[in-house]
């Protein structure tokens, strides 16, 4: 081997090590050590129209394990949903496997991440067409002049905070048929954003666990990489609930329609051609309201634009070990 062709790889070496392992798109991460506990905390307001909660998560870095806050993100496209990444127990090692987004929620090890993501699929809202419509009891959407509706989501299992599926103490979900389905289906990787929250979160020091013993200062922002601004959130108490929204009043009628005592017919969808990314460029609060909200032509998506399941007060989202 040369000497400059030793350098040059010598240099790609070093460049690896000093960026946490989890940014790297493909990269295949195993640790025999499990992750933390989940951390508890409240969901900051939605920030606009469009963004979807991506709730927080324990990666891994050359110095260990580090906190990536839950944040609000834009989707790279209309339609776009996001199936949170989980570790896994296989082969003696706990292996990430990573965050995605696509036409409907994946399998994400059962892990009760709160805010609709309760261990199988998503109670946070649905698209219909190119709007989002936010389930407010679920997210914290104070904000106007956006579609949300009100769908009661009845959590019978006492709530754990294990991070892990599989191995001693983790969880025993396993992928349904429709989300072995979905795991074909065409996926789209984490965001520049979001590469850009995950990187700059294993950059501080503070959200490294060996740190903060499990207990970041800050566990959740309103945008991604927005780790000093007023609507970050602190880790809370041990006997909070993770999935508690802080709505408030808002200062004038919202766009709401209430599902619980008479759901509206479903649409009959035709076509199935998928959603097409858009470009990247960075949203911003002030973008065009949506079209007015009529409610008899909406009906809530748990995991997928086209897909509805029963009511979730019979499921209990029982992610119990059996």
């Amino acid at each position: 081997m040369s000497i400059l062709r030793f350098v040059r790889c010598f240099s790609l070496a070093l460049l690896m090590l000093a960026l946490p392992v989890a940014s790297f798109a493909g990269v295949s991460i195993s640790v025999t050590i499990a992750p933390p506990a989940l951390p508890v905390y409240a969901q900051p307001p939605c920030p606009g129209d469009g963004y979807i909660w991506t709730p927080g998560y324990w990666a891994y870095g050359p110095d260990g394990y580090y906190w990536v806050p839950g944040t609000w993100v834009r989707p790279p496209a209309v339609g776009f949903l996001w199936t949170p990444g989980y570790w896994g127990w296989a082969d003696g090692v706990y292996l990430w496997h990573a965050g995605y987004w696509g036409a409907h929620i994946g399998f994400y090890g059962g892990i009760n991440y709160g805010f609709g993501y309760f261990g199988s699929g998503y109670d946070g809202g649905y698209w219909r067409g190119r709007n989002f419509y936010y389930n407010r009891s679920v997210n914290n959407v104070r904000i106007t002049n956006v579609h949300i509706y009100n769908k009661t989501v009845i959590n019978n299992v006492t709530v754990n905070r294990v991070s892990y599926n599989g191995g001693n103490g983790g969880l025993n979900a396993r992928a349904t048929r429709e989300q072995e389905r979905w795991a074909h289906e065409r996926h789209f990787e984490p965001t520049p954003l979001q590469r850009q929250h995950e990187h700059g979160a294993g950059s501080n020091r503070t959200f490294l666990e060996s740190e903060n013993h499990g207990r970041p200062a800050m566990a959740a922002t309103r945008r991604p990489g927005d780790f000093h601004g007023p609507r970050t959130m602190p880790t809370r108490s041990e006997g909070a609930r993770i999935d508690r929204v802080d709505n408030r009043p808002v200062p004038r009628p919202q766009k709401t329609v209430r599902y619980e005592d008479h759901p509206p017919q479903r649409q009959q969808v035709h076509g199935g051609r998928p959603a097409q990314p858009e470009n990247n460029t960075p949203h911003h609060d002030s973008s065009p309201h949506p079209t007015a909200f009529h409610p008899g032509n909406g009906h809530p998506h748990d995991n997928g634009p086209h897909e509805e399941r029963g009511n979730h007060s019979d499921r209990g989202h029982d992610q119990r070990s059996h």
